[in-house]
């Protein structure tokens, strides 16, 4: 899968409650979370993000609780993956089931600044620096995930070939 965007630079140890305050958890709607996504961070964070944008945070992004409601929100607001240093393991597969691609760079993260534009390359396991040229090889992930990411998440993904197998 390909990606291109604007970086949204956020720092280490963001936690779902930033991503999305508990207090907005009233709604499953992916819209409705888009809204107010980040807004644990500030209130008019999203209104900075255009369609297509990406984050690129630091170490332990998601960390906290275990709601699905925080891939939902940056789903909702429009950006379709996440780069960070790491990942808290609960949100990294919570985000996968729900159809949010993540890239784990370790520390080549910081060579990546705030308004960048970046392209990233699934398949290739590279992320170039628009401004540039200069890449940044990350691991690939298993070809399930870009399928399971394109499908729109697990249970998407699962229903498609539940429909496909004749079952």
């Amino acid at each position: 899968m390909r990606y291109k965007g604007k970086v949204h630079k956020l720092g280490d140890h963001i936690d779902t409650d930033a991503i999305i305050p508990a207090k907005y958890l009233v709604t499953y709607d992916p819209a409705e979370l888009g809204r107010k996504c980040m807004a644990g961070l500030a209130e008019d964070w999203v209104d900075r993000v255009r369609p297509g944008d990406i984050i690129v945070a630091g170490r332990n992004f998601g960390c906290g609780s275990s709601r699905e409601h925080a891939p939902v929100a940056i789903l909702g607001a429009g950006m379709r993956v996440v780069v960070a240093h790491s990942f808290a393991r609960i949100f990294y597969r919570n985000a996968f089931n729900r159809g949010l691609m993540l890239i784990e760079l370790g520390d080549a993260v910081d060579r990546i600044a705030d308004g960048e534009e970046i392209a990233i390359d699934t398949e290739a396991g590279l992320l170039t620096l628009c401004s540039s040229g200069r890449t940044i090889a990350f691991p690939k992930l298993p070809g399930f995930i870009d399928r399971l990411v394109q499908g729109g998440g697990l249970i998407a993904y699962v229903k498609n070939r539940l429909a496909h197998s004749g079952a």
